[in-house]
């Protein structure tokens, strides 16, 4: 297909994976370790770089149009976030990294097999992917962290606040583990799944896409302001406080201590921004331009609360499940379920990020012998991770399509890419023409 559109032939190719986080929702942007994997399911581009300062865009799906911009012009447009500018924003970003003049120009064939909207993180693998070709076009080279702090940033070009944590699984995940992935400085740290365990991924067939929807920058700006009001109620210089994290560095108090500091200092009615503006001693003219996004600049009302509440416990799970799996218990996959169970319920109740299709969907996964089933990815939409034993998968998968999928010709038709167990699978990577 390379060669019927472009006229010759790929000179190489790169990879980068989907990722599915299996417990820590909501809390990398913050600045909270989280725990993902990188799935099997991935995006892949071959690329021919070429004299001409053009990038040619083309995908293998003929619903995704194709697309061609000046790699002088580039313009991202973030109304109506279509395929082609999350490829722009990894190629911002590597020109901008090293002030490239004169980038390369490229013919680009784009393939991919994670389900798109799904939560999945088929946007951040795009990105990911495209500041890999763009960086290996033009003849650099970055650490993987580098190019995850990068893609990381420049993902923002659309208009999504996002953490950090789908660029970094991209690039450094490694196949037959998941990854502890910190922030500030970014790390990564093996985590052995327990054996005599499958993890299968089950899509609602309700497609959420971050950049178009306010539910997701609302939540970071939720969790933004939370930092300020609990940073001032302390004596904090709450004007530098952006995450949640550091107002728990600042007191130097555990994730417990600070869950009864949000129950002390916040409360579980919805703030105006009137009473934000009044806690802070600052005029509505002052919150819009110096703390809430453009995107939010029209919510009248927000929930802290709730929201800090998510994120501290959330952030504590993590550590906990983390450590089971370092210390294998013989009831370590109950114990995990345990946890994944929480989350979703703390996902639900505290951060209203699923819906009635994701609820369905839970209670059938641990109705046909889930441990632990919750949302991934922002919610609202998207997919479900469940943790199944190994020797009850078929069943699961057998009665899971029944109940979910086969009640409904628009999932039906969708089933085969929506319903799957996966392993720990591999990072980005580049292949070259032998």
């Amino acid at each position: 297909m390379f060669i019927s559109k472009f006229g010759s032939a790929p000179k190489f190719y790169v990879r980068a994976p989907g990722r599915v986080n299996l417990i820590g929702e909501h809390i990398d942007y913050c600045g909270y370790a989280v725990l993902p994997m990188a799935i099997e399911q991935d995006i892949l581009i071959a690329v021919e770089p070429v004299k001409t300062q053009v990038v040619q865009l083309a995908n293998t799906n003929s619903l995704y149009l194709d697309f061609s911009t000046s790699v002088n012009n580039i313009q991202i447009n973030k109304t109506k976030p279509q395929w082609h500018n999350y490829f722009q924003c990894g190629l911002k970003g590597i020109q901008e990294h090293f002030g490239l003049n004169n980038p390369t120009g490229m013919n680009c064939l784009l393939d991919g097999t994670i389900p798109p909207s799904s939560g999945l993180s088929s946007s951040s693998a795009l990105v990911c992917c495209a500041g890999l070709v763009t960086l290996r076009a033009n003849g650099k080279t970055l650490s993987k962290v580098e190019l995850a702090e990068i893609c990381t940033k420049s993902e923002r070009y659309i208009g999504t606040e996002g953490g950090g944590m789908d660029q970094s699984i991209s690039f450094l995940a490694e196949e037959g583990t998941a990854k502890l992935i910190e922030f500030s400085p970014l790390r990564a740290t093996d985590v052995r799944l327990p054996s005599g365990a499958a993890f299968v991924i089950a899509n609602s067939c309700v497609e959420m896409n971050k950049a178009a929807t306010s539910h997701y920058n609302i939540r970071v700006m939720e969790c933004r302001l939370a930092t300020k009001l609990l940073s001032k109620s302390k004596g904090l210089d709450w004007k530098k406080m952006v995450r949640l994290h550091d107002v728990q560095t600042e007191l130097g108090v555990s994730l417990e201590e600070m869950l009864t500091i949000v129950k002390e200092v916040l409360h579980p009615e919805p703030y105006s921004t009137e009473e934000i503006c009044k806690c802070l001693g600052i005029s509505l003219e002052e919150l819009r331009s110096q703390i809430l996004s453009q995107n939010t600049q029209d919510v009248s009302t927000f929930k802290l609360y709730q929201r800090a509440t998510h994120v501290y416990s959330e952030a504590a799970r993590v550590l906990e499940f983390k450590k089971i799996c370092n210390e294998a218990p013989a009831n370590a996959i109950q114990l995990l379920g345990e946890l994944m169970n929480q989350s979703y319920i703390s996902c639900r109740e505290m951060y209203e990020c699923s819906c009635p299709e994701l609820d369905r969907l839970v209670d059938i996964c641990l109705q046909f012998g889930a441990i632990g089933s919750r949302l991934t990815g922002a919610g609202w939409g998207g997919c479900t991770v469940s943790m199944v034993p190994t020797d009850k998968l078929n069943t699961f998968l057998k009665n899971v399509k029944k109940a979910y999928y086969q009640t409904d010709v628009q999932r039906l038709a969708l089933e085969n890419n929506s319903l799957f167990a996966t392993k720990p699978g591999r990072g980005a990577l580049v292949f070259v023409e032998a």
